[in-house]
């Protein structure tokens, strides 16, 4: 966690017996999985032992012992995988909502208008992050693996349903609520699992896993957009169902957690304590900030391509392309996270991602800016969705880290369900134009990412370096 390490001068000998007493305290804290913070322990303690001096503290009450962390092995790096194919089955076919916003605009309904279509992707948001403080309840009280065949059974069935659609609603229950509370269940089920075998590695981890999301935002849109013209979209969403299954049965044959289920009564302010730590409480708000504007690229840059003459052939490729420049935004700062600070890469991600919306994508009017924008987004946009798992992982007790991550997605959510929605709104009121939906984009980011700021400062002031 980012947090300040109080600190006494170390002399040798002189305070061996305070370090022998310290370590005592370490170990009758094991049980409970304290830690010491900021960032992983073993590395701060060779640091302050180095630097000549030894933490007055050497666990806190309610964090965790990085020792019982494997931090890699054949299962870790199984679970890694499950949780691979879990994101890219989850949040990788919701990474591809633009297809079916242009698709559905352009073929099978036509007759309602953009902001009325954008509900189902956004409904799709909501659903995918609403269900975050259930599911995370239900992973720390029973486990994945009964969560995760829910939710595979869920995310099919809701597909399948789906291609037998010809009505608004039914695509809206179908696709909208049905599959996208199975790939709630999938995706929470892989992050929190994760989390669980990782400390001094948990960034890369995450983002690793992360990464199955844009693997499959690249993967899937492709596979819509070709299909369709060739088999129809009836069979088209049944192929990518079908697909999704065999990326589940991996993912249910891997996926475990490393802690023994303990089952505790339902109670709903477990959902609500965590927002009375500051830290965390602006966490949330900075999350649902950013999160207001993040999906309005990947929902409109499609239309707003072949609004400025880009051929519908190049322009089914700007998803694929954001979401492949996104596979090294959710990996690579992940990397960089462990080693300079998690809050420092979220920062510097989101105002990057702020900067060239506002920068690149608001004044492109051709072909080679909106790629370009495209390219950078994917990039800096991609980290969000890696890094702030490990920012909730970092600054929670172990066993809550399922429903901190279900109570701050909960946040997420109303911004996923609002935000396509009134970029629609903003794009009719200016004719069609998509100004007014950028400036939108841009600001409501750039608020999100000063809140980040915010949360960082509360957590550990102005230190430079806090992993």
């Amino acid at each position: 966690m980012d947090d300040k390490v109080e600190s006494v001068p170390y002399h040798g000998r002189r305070h061996s017996t305070e370090r022998q007493s310290l370590e005592r305290i370490g170990s009758q804290n094991k049980e409970t999985e304290a830690n010491i913070f900021p960032g992983p322990e073993a590395e701060v303690e060779a640091d302050l032992e180095n630097a000549g001096v030894i933490p007055r503290s050497v666990v806190a009450p309610g964090g965790v012992n990085p020792a019982d962390f494997p931090d890699g092995g054949l299962e870790a790096w199984l679970v890694v995988l499950g949780s691979f194919c879990c994101l890219f089955v989850s949040f990788g076919w919701i990474n591809c909502i633009g297809v079916f916003q242009d698709y559905y605009q352009e073929h099978l309904l036509t007759g309602y208008s953009s902001s009325t279509i954008s509900w189902i992707p956004s409904l799709e948001l909501f659903m995918m992050f609403f269900g975050g403080p259930f599911f995370g309840k239900t992973f720390d009280n029973f486990g994945p693996q009964g969560l995760l065949a829910v939710g595979s059974v869920l995310h099919v069935l809701g597909l399948m349903m789906a291609s037998l659609g010809t009505q608004y609603y039914q695509f809206l229950l179908a696709q909208g609520v049905c599959s996208a509370l199975g790939a709630s269940a999938i995706f929470f089920t892989a992050m929190s699992s994760t989390a669980t075998w990782f400390f001094k590695k948990r960034a890369t981890a995450l983002g690793i896993i992360a990464s199955g999301s844009s693997l499959g935002g690249v993967i899937f849109p492709i596979m819509v957009s070709k299909l369709i013209p060739q088999i129809g979209y009836p069979w088209t969403m049944r192929a990518a169902a079908f697909t999704i299954l065999g990326m589940l049965v991996v993912a249910n044959l891997t996926v475990k957690s490393r802690l023994t289920p303990r089952r505790k009564r339902v109670d709903v302010m477990e959902f609500v304590r965590p927002l009375k730590e500051p830290a965390f409480g602006i966490l949330c708000v900075a999350a649902f900030l950013f999160f207001f504007g993040t999906f309005l690229p990947f929902n409109y840059v499609i239309l707003q391509a072949q609004s400025h003459g880009m051929s519908t052939n190049m322009a089914i490729y700007l998803i694929p392309i954001l979401n492949a420049a996104s596979i090294f935004g959710r990996i690579v700062p992940g990397i960089v996270a462990d080693k300079v600070g998690r809050f420092n890469v979220m920062i510097i991600t989101t105002a990057f991602s702020t900067i060239i919306v506002l920068g690149l994508w608001l004044p492109s009017a051709s072909n080679a800016p909106i790629i370009v924008f495209c390219v950078l987004y994917g990039f800096s946009s991609g980290a969000f969705v890696s890094m702030l798992p490990s920012i909730v992982a970092q600054i929670s007790p172990i066993r809550e880290i399922g429903v901190r991550n279900g109570t701050i997605f909960f946040c997420v959510a109303f911004a996923g369900l609002t935000g396509n929605p009134i970029g629609g709104a903003l794009l009719a009121n200016d004719h069609g134009n998509f100004l007014y939906m950028q400036i939108f984009c841009g600001v409501t980011m750039a608020a999100g990412t000063c809140t980040f700021i915010a949360a960082r400062w509360v957590q550990c002031g102005f230190q430079l370096k806090v992993i």
